[in-house]
């Protein structure tokens, strides 16, 4: 990867779900008492609203649907619903198990849950319709975190790591994989937590990265591995 642009990162943002959407970036965070679902200034990190979750949720992904921004809850297995305009909350909705990341295309929404597979939902009503079963090289890639859709892919950060996996929605394959070791200098990435946070603004063709109390959020451009220099 290269890194574009490097902007300021709120290192009290323990980053559960990234959105671009509007030249505004939309953040989720967890942990019990500081979760919350914020807009973001992108330039300067300056927060222009914020609705806070209550303190007895660990908030997780999230994902705007229409006029709506939708969110998970680690293990409460309950989301909440907010008006993408106000961030006033307007309802909940429940599944079944952990809830971990979410994103869409034009069609469904993708939830994770921290194993090997992706949940498909349906947009209207949330409920599950299918899932997909992600795997490279024939073998299971569990610990599926942050998604983003990028460009007919599902990129979802893998727990732990510093590594994104490129996925086929409609196989489950993972196409490729981006290593973001590096990002952050070692002195940084003492005082943080993982790469956690894709958004992928489809406007302008630009994919923004960044991790939990981290200090800076990238723009990335992922570079062809195939390409010759």
């Amino acid at each position: 990867y290269d890194i574009v642009n490097t902007y300021p990162h709120d290192v009290k943002a323990f980053t559960q779900g990234l959105v671009f959407a509007d030249g505004i970036l939309y953040e989720s965070t967890g942990q019990e008492g500081a979760s919350w679902v914020r807009k973001v200034d992108l330039a300067t990190g300056a927060v222009q609203q914020q609705t806070d979750i209550g303190a007895e949720y660990f908030g997780e992904g999230m994902v705007i649907r229409g006029d709506d921004i939708v969110t998970l809850t680690w293990r409460h297995q309950k989301g909440f619903i907010f008006d993408k305009a106000t961030l006033a909350p307007k309802g909940e909705w429940t599944y079944q198990g952990e809830g971990w990341g979410l994103t869409s295309d034009a069609t469904t929404i993708y939830m994770s849950d921290g194993t090997a597979a992706i949940r498909k939902l349906d947009p209207s009503t949330l409920q599950e319709t299918g899932r997909i079963d992600v795997k490279m090289n024939g073998r299971p890639v569990d610990k599926l975190n942050e998604l983003e859709f990028v460009k007919g892919e599902i990129w979802a950060n893998v727990f732990e790591t510093d590594r994104i996996a490129r996925i086929d929605p409609a196989t489950g394959e993972v196409k490729g994989v981006i290593y973001l070791g590096g990002l952050l200098k070692p002195e940084e990435r003492r005082k943080t937590d993982v790469l956690n946070g894709i958004a992928y603004d489809a406007a302008g063709d630009r994919i923004f990265v960044t991790g939990k109390y981290w200090p800076k959020l990238f723009e990335i451009r992922v570079k062809d591995p195939t390409a010759k220099p």
